[in-house]
C-alpha cells in the first residue's frame, strides 16, 4: 500500500492526497490499514482515516506518554526521500484494551510524510 502511495504522490500529490482521504478508495484503505500524510515543513496532517485530525500538527499527537506524533516526524525527517523508515510503537487492536505493537511504515515524497500502519 505505502509503495502505490509513493507512485501516486510522485504523479500527483493533490490528487494522491485526495484518494487518500476517500475511504472507499480501496488502494489506500482496508480494514484497519490506510495510508496517513503530513506536511513536511509546518507538521499538518494531510491524510488520516479520522479526519478530524486533517490540519492538526502531528508533533502534538501523544499516545499516553508517549510523543508519537513527534517521533514519526523525526523518522521521517531523517530519511532519505523515498527511503522506507520503520517506527513502531504500542496501541490496542480494535476492540481489545491491551497494548499491542504497530509497526509504521513511513517515508517522505517531496514535502509529503507518509506512512501505513499495521499490528505485528
Amino acid at each position: 500500500m505505502l509503495d502505490r502511495a509513493i507512485v501516486a504522490l510522485k504523479s500527483n500529490e493533490h490528487t494522491a492526497l485526495s484518494e487518500f482521504n476517500d475511504q472507499n478508495n480501496k488502494q489506500f484503505h482496508d480494514r484497519d490499514l490506510y495510508v496517513f500524510c503530513f506536511n513536511m515543513s509546518d507538521g499538518k496532517v494531510t491524510s488520516y482515516s479520522a479526519p478530524f485530525l486533517i490540519g492538526a500538527d502531528v508533533r502534538t499527537l501523544t499516545l499516553v506518554s508517549d510523543p508519537i506524533g513527534q517521533r514519526a516526524y523525526d523518522t521521517i525527517r531523517t530519511v532519505p526521500e523515498g527511503k522506507i523508515a520503520i517506527l513502531q510503537y504500542k496501541l490496542p487492536k480494535p476492540g481489545t484494551i491491551e497494548p499491542a505493537t504497530k509497526l509504521s511504515f513511513e517515508t517522505h515524497i517531496g514535502n509529503q510524510g507518509c506512512g501505513v500502519t499495521y499490528y505485528e
